[in-house]
């Protein structure tokens, strides 16, 4: 089971994901486009290129959770824009805000 806590630790990939891969795609993504290790309990949240669905994968000590959530209608707002950083940490109350569809979240 995942427990999002003040202390978690939440990354948000700012490219756009392919999300044909699956869990093995997405821990690949992790370690070589994002430099980060996959099982270290960090949630990696990534967004299609249209930004209309949500990946995030996350290593709980004996196995991957994958999670998807897609907006019936419109866009998830204010994601970050790709330009250097490949990632962009966020706090559990901003991932709340962002998985609801709204605007309004500012990056750490």
């Amino acid at each position: 089971m995942i427990h999002l806590t003040a202390d978690t630790k939440i990354l948000l990939a700012t490219k756009p994901a392919d999300f044909r891969c699956g869990i093995d795609g997405f821990a690949a993504l992790c370690r070589h486009q994002l430099k980060q290790e996959p099982r270290s309990g960090t949630l990696f949240v990534f967004t299609n290129r249209r930004r209309t669905m949500l990946r995030a994968l996350c290593y709980d000590g004996s196995g991957f959770w994958l999670m998807s959530k897609r907006l019936s209608k419109g866009r998830f707002q204010d994601w970050p824009r790709h330009h250097q950083d490949e990632v962009t940490p966020l706090a559990a109350k901003q991932l709340k805000t962002l998985l609801t569809g709204q605007s309004g979240w500012q990056k750490l």
